[in-house]
């Protein structure tokens, strides 16, 4: 049976048990799926003088035979509001391995390049993901300096790969 996208799992960062996306900074893989809110609210301090926030999260296949293959990540929908982005790329560290880990989320991560791709011929390529292991991927969200309120903030990240037959 082909992978399927509930085969492919969006996993937390910061360690084995760790389920606070504030804390998905890097290092281990955790068992918990991202939920739909990766980063908090924008704080009135950083609304004015504007900030980038990091996040690492793993893409997971949960496939039980399955290569993920030509595994490609774009963002679908970037945030509504005008004042606030997110762009992707790649970790730095090997298929199933251990992503760095940054001291807190102001701090970007080394040797990673960013970008917004908005289709799949844009899109981050994250190589062969073999099934039960997995690749990081970092996520900025950019507030600009100035920033107004907004309600629902948010943004869709899209995975796509080929399988075998």
């Amino acid at each position: 049976m082909a992978i399927t996208t509930t085969d492919i799992k969006y996993r937390l960062s910061g360690g084995s048990g760790n389920s606070d996306p504030l804390l998905s900074l890097g290092g281990v893989k955790s068992s918990t799926e991202v939920s739909s809110t990766l980063f908090d609210d924008i704080s009135s301090g950083e609304s004015a003088t504007g900030e980038d926030e990091y996040r690492c999260i793993y893409i997971h296949n949960n496939h039980g035979s399955l290569t993920m293959e030509s595994t490609k990540m774009w963002i679908q929908s970037n945030t509504p509001s005008p004042d606030t982005t997110v762009a992707i790329g790649a970790g730095t560290s090997d298929i199933n391995g251990t992503e760095q880990t940054v001291g807190s989320e102001g701090t970007a991560p080394s040797g990673v390049t960013f970008s917004s791709p908005s289709s799949e011929g844009t899109a981050i390529s994250l190589g062969n993901i073999p099934y039960g292991q997995h690749k990081a991927v970092w996520v900025r969200r950019t507030v600009s300096e100035g920033a107004s309120a907004y309600n629902s903030d948010s943004f869709t990240l899209r995975v796509k790969c080929d399988t075998a037959a």
